[in-house]
């Protein structure tokens, strides 16, 4: 009986050490990815910010901006490798009560790394087909200290976002990226040569700049950004070189309910990729070890009795010869 309880054992902890390997190398991998169905709404204030605005021809100063961000995943057209994320933003100035922008963008990218895939009708605005690289809506699973490649919308390539250091936010610990883009010719702009000191011209085109800085707050276990700060300077140049508008000139930080709403999310994501890829195969390679160890005793033991009551029925048999 007692070999028998042992071998039962001894099966049982191979299988769970077994387990605890596919929890670990194959379940993991299966399981924790960036979600298909992602459905997030986020808000970024500029206070004292500055724009042209369209509607009134002349270029508000002091305003308050929000910047919300819906973004919306498309399940149909991810798959077990891929996400596709739909993003919509739309920035409000709150003091002349009037919209001041708004874009869209689609990006297609791999649920573990992170990296942008150019597929399924990538596109940012009226940018279509467009071919992309790098980072765009998340970070790797598992982000290290590194610069990474993020692609900017506004610029449409990659640029560097460098590793600075860790911070804490909400209590809990950051990646800190910041990306500087420094001042880029970004296309140009046709508009009434009044509106840039050039009276004798009806219409002047000039060229267009964009100088950011981007800091970017990620949870390093789930890839997930919960913080943003962000300067965006958009301008328009003469001939000679010299700034003579600004489209936009902004400081961008994310809201508190927002950045809480991301660091809860965060953390409840970050317990369970650790359920899964920690504790889990811990605690099903310590019971399988114990109870495998178990069972091997119990057979060994039980050879034990059983060469023991071998020997002493023949001694008892010879006795009584």
């Amino acid at each position: 009986m007692r070999r028998v309880a042992g071998l039962v054992l001894s099966g049982l902890g191979a299988f769970l050490i077994v387990l605890a390997l596919l929890t670990r190398f194959v379940v993991t991998g299966e399981v924790v990815k960036f979600p298909l169905n992602e459905s997030s709404v986020s808000t970024l204030v500029a206070t004292n910010a500055s724009y042209f605005s369209p509607a009134s021809l002349a270029e508000e100063q002091g305003a308050t901006l929000h910047d919300t961000l819906t973004v919306v995943g498309d399940n149909a057209s991810g798959n077990s490798a891929r996400a596709v994320w739909n993003e919509f933003s739309y920035i409000y100035d709150e003091t002349n009560s009037q919209v001041v922008q708004y874009s869209t963008e689609r990006l297609a990218f791999d649920r573990r790394s992170g990296e942008l895939i150019n597929c399924c009708g990538t596109a940012v605005g009226t940018s279509s087909p467009l071919h992309v690289s790098g980072l765009g809506y998340v970070w790797p699973l598992g982000a290290q200290k590194q610069t990474y490649q993020v692609f900017d919308t506004t610029l449409l390539k990659p640029e560097p976002a460098v590793y600075r250091g860790t911070a804490v936010v909400d209590g809990l610990t950051t990646y800190k990226y910041v990306e500087t883009v420094p001042p880029t010719k970004d296309g140009t702009q046709t508009l009434p040569g009044s509106l840039v000191g050039v009276k004798d011209a009806q219409s002047v085109t000039l060229d267009e700049y964009d100088q950011s800085s981007t800091t970017e707050f990620v949870d390093p276990v789930t890839g997930s950004p919960v913080d943003a700060v962000s300067t965006q300077h958009v301008y328009l140049v003469n001939s000679s070189g010299a700034q003579v508008l600004d489209l936009l000139n902004a400081h961008f930080t994310t809201s508190p309910a927002s950045v809480a709403s991301f660091v809860r999310t965060s953390k409840s994501k970050g317990a369970e990729i650790s359920l899964v890829s920690v504790i889990l195969p811990i605690v099903f390679g310590l019971v399988g070890l114990i109870v495998l160890v178990m069972g091997i005793i119990l057979v060994l033991t039980s050879r034990e009795e059983l060469e023991y009551d071998d020997d002493y029925e023949d001694e008892y048999g010879e006795l009584t010869a």
